[in-house]
């Protein structure tokens, strides 16, 4: 094998091989396996110094390694123990001692291909690990754009999720929202309050000012609600000019009442649409759920419409508050 055109040859056809003299070291190295090793100098260091055999694991010298010949064995590189390598050892019959090791990346070609920055120049023109590389990343590109519509899709999902729990107008939240909040709290037996506000007068600003008038009153409504409950609160707008607030972990009915008096006070100032005031106020009914409670969302809502028809019956812009574990008084 010391013709230059035979190793040329194999430079060609197996250009991840090794040439290993009688005494186990490397005589010649293709061009890929130098790319391996490229701040080795191979010629003439022993196969042991630059290679480790990993599988048969009894394979320690060049003597035990010449008798797998014709075996698959697995070879990791010394400088590099996380590599992974197929090798196939075979005997020249020229009476030399001369063996000829040829190297794969096996299913590994992906990792090879990156660590040691290879292309297909570096490997022989029939080899199949060209194509396997190839479908390995057409398959990765196949599964990023899939990524890819997976999250569109999904973002699509939860667009229309919160579409269709929002209210449009407002952007609050709407009465299908508010009725699986209230679910949810219910199945937590967490104390909880539930806050039904009524408009006064907002007919009065639709008949005199339009219904562009009452958006904008709505829109300033929602507005103010929200500058005036918490984050973990939840505001729904339930009809025309009917809203429900669901607040959280209420302590003590002092808070309960403190917030309904903002919210009656800020509602009493007009709201200002191309120059008209528009007059309302608010009416409030909240229940007051004490912890560990056993009631049912109906029964709920029921004790909040009659909260908020006593205030009304008792002349608007006031609030009632009813509370205890079974919603009354």
């Amino acid at each position: 094998m010391k013709d230059l055109a035979q190793t040329h040859m194999l430079d060609v056809l197996c250009p991840m091989h090794l040439i290993l003299d009688k005494n186990g070291r490397i005589a010649h190295s293709g061009p890929t396996v130098k790319k391996l090793c490229p701040d080795t100098d191979l010629r003439g260091t022993p196969f042991f110094d630059v290679f480790v055999v990993k599988r048969p694991k009894s394979t320690r010298t060049f003597a035990a390694m010449c008798r797998k010949a014709g075996s698959k064995m697995h070879l990791s590189l010394r400088a590099d123990p996380t590599s992974d390598l197929k090798a196939v050892l075979v005997h020249l019959d020229d009476g030399s001692g001369t063996v000829v090791i040829n190297l794969s990346f096996g299913i590994s070609i992906l990792e090879g291909v990156r660590t040691y920055g290879l292309s297909n120049a570096d490997f022989a023109t029939t080899d199949l690990a060209i194509e396997m590389l190839y479908l390995i990343e057409a398959k990765s590109a196949a599964m990023d754009a899939s990524r890819q519509l997976n999250f569109k899709l999904q973002g699509a999902r939860i667009a229309a999720e919160e579409q269709a729990f929002t209210d449009t107008l407002t952007g609050l939240k709407n009465r299908r929202a508010m009725d699986h909040v209230l679910q949810r709290l219910l199945g937590s037996r967490a104390a909880f309050a539930v806050m039904q506000i009524d408009l006064d007068f907002f007919k009065a600003v639709n008949d005199t000012l339009g219904h562009a008038a009452g958006d904008h009153v709505l829109q300033s409504v929602a507005q103010i609600m929200v500058e005036e409950t918490r984050a973990v609160d939840t505001i729904a707008r339930v009809g025309g000019d009917e809203f429900t607030l669901i607040l959280c972990d209420v302590a003590d009915e002092q808070t309960l009442l403190r917030i309904g008096d903002r919210l009656i006070e800020r509602l009493q100032y007009p709201i200002i649409f191309r120059g008209q005031a528009c007059k309302i106020s608010a009416s409030i009914g909240t229940v007051w759920i004490r912890e560990n409670h056993k009631m049912v969302a109906k029964d709920i809502l029921s004790d909040a419409d009659r909260a908020l028809y006593q205030s009304k019956n008792e002349g608007r812009s006031r609030q009632t508050l009813l509370k205890g574990a079974s919603g009354h008084p």
